[in-house]
């Protein structure tokens, strides 16, 4: 496991934008060249074969991350916790798991036999969170996946590595508005998620977020090449508690409709 967690976040994000080339665009379009602060970022993983969401929460702890946050997501059959580090200028971590017993036998098998490929050492390796694919993976099993939950089919096409970073609108220079940034990608051609709505939340619940359809890259599987959706990019304005410091968790029913940033646009 990585000893400094700034080299891991290096490595984490040059993964991210070989899966994500619009994310360079993103960075010039609203850091005009700046350094930009990274909210947050996401991980995806299945509940069982080793690769639960506390194995890769390990990776972070060890770095002195804290879980900060439970949250369910009935419908899309996911669980998820979210850390956060003492270092408040360090970005937070979200990771979810798919409940894979609440599927079909069929994906619980398909999801068995890819796991089954992975040694049982990988998950210790310092490289395993920006690792990628550790199975063959054949283009009728994706299929498969994705007829029953997107989330399974991504992490089956993509393996461990971030999903997707978060631009904090609240260390934007010259931004005061989650609109202004979706506006200023919009003109640029972005594709934003629509899923209720481009704005997910509101300065009621503290936290209001929006994020880009993720791009599509093309993928090799093991019969074919396909092209599908890969990771995106999110954005985040973060609203004052009570005592005056911004809000740090997450908002269910908002993060329920990003999740949506990977599906296959209509």
């Amino acid at each position: 496991m990585h000893s400094d967690v700034n080299e891991l976040f290096s490595y984490l994000w040059q993964d991210y934008i070989k899966m994500t080339p619009s994310a360079a665009k993103v960075h010039q379009l609203l850091g005009h060249g700046q350094p930009i602060i990274n909210d947050h970022i996401a991980l995806r993983t299945f509940n069982r074969g080793g690769v639960e969401l506390a194995v890769l929460a390990q990776h972070f702890e060890a770095l002195g991350y804290v879980a900060c946050g439970d949250y369910v997501f009935t419908q899309k059959k996911l669980k998820a916790k979210h850390f956060e580090h003492p270092n408040s200028q360090l970005p937070k971590v979200f990771i979810s798991e798919l409940l894979v017993e609440q599927f079909s036998p069929q994906l619980l098998t398909l999801v068995d036999d890819l796991l089954g490929q992975m040694g049982p050492s990988a998950t210790f390796a310092d490289n395993f969170l920006y690792s990628g694919r550790h199975w063959q993976l054949d283009s009728t099993t994706y299929q498969a996946l994705l007829a029953e939950s997107e989330y399974a089919a991504w992490v089956a096409a993509f393996g461990y590595r971030a999903n997707h970073f978060t631009v904090s609108i609240n260390h934007l220079a010259g931004v005061d508005s989650i609109a202004a940034v979706n506006d200023t990608l919009k003109q640029a051609g972005f594709i934003l998620n629509s899923a209720g709505g481009e704005i997910k939340g509101s300065p009621e619940v503290m936290l209001e977020q929006s994020s880009t359809m993720a791009d599509v890259i093309d993928v090799p599987f093991s019969d074919k090449r396909l092209a599908i959706p890969s990771c995106f990019y999110e954005f985040a304005l973060r609203y004052p508690k009570a005592n005056g410091e911004l809000y740090t968790g997450f908002v269910e029913a908002s993060a329920d409709k990003i999740f949506e940033s990977t599906n296959a646009k209509a």
